[in-house]
């Protein structure tokens, strides 16, 4: 129990560093006249995944959940690639990474590293989803892993269209207004 304890504090410490960053790249984006869209979906994403980091030991605790090694290891490792591939994300796409929807408009779409897959538009939320279903599952907190799996799909489906709209908003020049 106490090395999954810190696991999860290692994950807790990993998004406030992405909010480190997600913080210093919104300047960056805002210096250059980007814009924010989603601002309603984002507390409930916020609170979704603290309750990640908050139910996945508290279920291991509460519910007596054991540790079973042919589970752990397997999950343990998507985790860890999981948490390579979001950071390949966070690298790839610079200062134009955030935790919010910030486009800056006029940019063209990244098409490098994890984003040269057409089929796979969203490799960030990849690694949510595969976060968030191994997290739990490394100590067998299987209904934190069900459960937030349920939310987060209902969240992401929201984020993803608004990330959508908004970047094809942003990449879409505006013609000028008539004389």
């Amino acid at each position: 129990m106490i090395w999954y304890g810190l696991l999860v504090a290692a994950v807790a410490g990993e998004r406030l560093a992405e909010l480190v960053v997600a913080r210093r790249n919104e300047r960056w984006s805002t210096a250059r006249g980007a814009t924010e869209t989603g601002q309603g979906h984002y507390s409930a994403m916020v609170a979704l995944h603290t309750g990640l980091l908050i139910a996945c030991p508290a279920e291991v605790w509460l519910a007596d959940r054991p540790f079973v090694p042919a589970v752990a290891w397997p999950m343990l490792t998507v985790l860890v690639a999981a948490q390579a591939l979001r950071w390949w994300c966070i690298r790839t796409l610079g200062p134009r990474w955030n935790t919010r929807v910030i486009v800056v408009p006029g940019l063209p779409l990244v098409t490098g590293g994890p984003y040269r897959w057409r089929w796979l538009r969203h490799p960030n939320y990849v690694a949510v989803v595969a976060e968030g279903v191994a997290l739990p599952l490394v100590h067998t907190a299987w209904v934190t892993a069900v459960a937030f799996t349920a939310l987060n799909a209902v969240l992401l489906t929201v984020r993803i269209r608004c990330e959508n709209r908004a970047l094809a908003a942003a990449a879409t020049p505006t013609a000028p207004a008539p004389a």
